[in-house]
C-alpha cells in the first residue's frame, strides 16, 4: 500500500464514522497553536498538519520530534510508545535518455516518510508552561488578520458564503454564532474560499452543490479554516456536517485528493498571512 493509499484509508475510516477528523483534533489544546517541531519551533505544513492533528488528539502537547532528535537532546521515548508517520517531498534528479542517445536531467520530488513522537511520549525533557492567553487577546488577533487581508465582508442575513462574481464575503452578525470562536472559524472558511479567486490563487469554482468539484473546494476551505484556527489558537466549530459523504467520494475516487486539498489549504493560509505581512510593512 502506498503512502497516499495509507493516509487516505486512515482518513476515510474516521469519516465513515461520521466525523471530520480535523475538527476535534485541531483543538488549541493545553499549549495552543499549530503542531510544530519541538526544537526548531517550525510548524508542520500541508498533509502533516492533518496527520499530526489526528494523532495528537490523545496528547496535551503540540510539540513533536523524531526519535533521534529526542535522544540527541537527552530525552527518552517511553517504552511502547507508537510514533506517528508523516511525510516530506525529497528533491531528486532524474536522468532521461532521448532517442538520439542524449541525456538530460530534470528535477523531481519523491514522497518519503519519517516517524515522530509527541512530547507527552518522552521522559527527561520538559518545556516551560506557555503563558495563558486571555480570550480577548486571541480574538483581537483574529480581527487583525481578517481586517488586514482587505477582503470585503458584508454582515447581515443568515447565510455565510463567498460570492465570486462580486468578490465579497457575506456573513451573519457575530452575535448569531454560539461563540466568537465559531464566528471566526466560519470567517476563516469563507476567507479560504476568497483566496481562490482568479486574481489571487485561481482555484476551480465551477462546481455545483453535490458534485465533486464543489465538494473538493469545500474540503480545501474546511482545511484552510482548520489551519487558521490552529494558527490563531482558537477552537472553532467548522462547517463539515453537510459534506462528509461528498468528501468520502472524492477520497475514494482519488487517493491523492486529500494531499492536494491539504496543499491548497496550506497555500491559502500562507496567502492570507502574506497579505497581513504586506499590510504591516506598509504601515511601518
Amino acid at each position: 500500500m502506498s503512502i497516499y493509499e495509507e493516509v487516505t484509508a486512515q482518513i476515510i475510516a474516521q469519516m465513515e464514522g461520521g466525523a471530520a477528523p480535523w475538527v476535534k483534533a485541531w483543538s488549541a489544546g493545553a499549549e495552543g497553536g499549530a503542531d510544530c517541531n519541538a526544537f526548531t519551533a517550525r510548524p508542520y505544513r500541508g498533509i502533516n498538519r492533518l496527520l499530526l492533528a489526528m494523532a495528537g488528539v490523545q496528547f496535551t502537547s503540540n510539540r513533536w520530534a523524531t526519535f533521534k532528535q529526542w535522544s540527541d537532546a537527552g530525552g527518552q521515548v517511553k517504552k511502547g510508545s507508537k510514533g506517528t508517520r508523516i511525510t516530506f517531498y525529497k528533491p531528486i534528479t532524474v536522468a532521461e535518455t532521448a532517442d538520439d542517445g542524449s541525456v538530460t536531467e530534470r528535477g523531481a520530488a519523491v514522497l518519503k516518510t519519517f516517524v515522530v513522537f509527541n512530547a507527552d511520549q518522552v521522559n527527561g525533557i520538559s518545556f516551560a508552561a506557555p503563558e495563558p492567553k486571555p480570550e480577548p487577546q486571541r480574538l483581537a488577533n483574529c480581527e487583525d488578520t481578517i481586517r488586514k487581508t482587505g477582503a470585503v465582508i458584508r454582515h447581515g442575513g443568515d447565510v455565510a458564503c463567498y460570492v465570486p462574481s462580486a468578490d465579497i464575503i457575506r456573513m451573519p452578525e457575530a452575535g448569531a454564532f454560539h461563540s466568537m470562536s465559531h464566528y471566526y472559524a466560519t470567517t476563516f472558511h469563507e476567507l479560504t474560499h476568497w483566496t481562490g479567486a482568479k486574481h489571487r490563487l485561481d482555484r476551480e469554482f465551477s462546481g455545483r452543490f453535490g458534485d465533486s468539484k464543489y465538494a473538493f473546494e469545500e474540503l480545501v476551505a474546511e482545511l484552510g479554516a482548520a489551519y487558521l484556527c490552529a494558527d490563531h489558537s482558537i477552537d472553532g466549530d467548522l462547517r463539515h456536517a453537510g459534506y462528509i459523504e461528498n468528501w468520502l467520494q472524492c477520497l475514494r475516487d482519488n487517493d491523492r485528493a486529500i494531499f492536494r486539498a491539504a496543499a491548497l489549504a496550506e497555500k491559502a493560509a500562507t496567502f492570507i498571512q502574506q497579505a497581513v505581512d504586506i499590510e504591516d510593512q506598509a504601515a511601518a
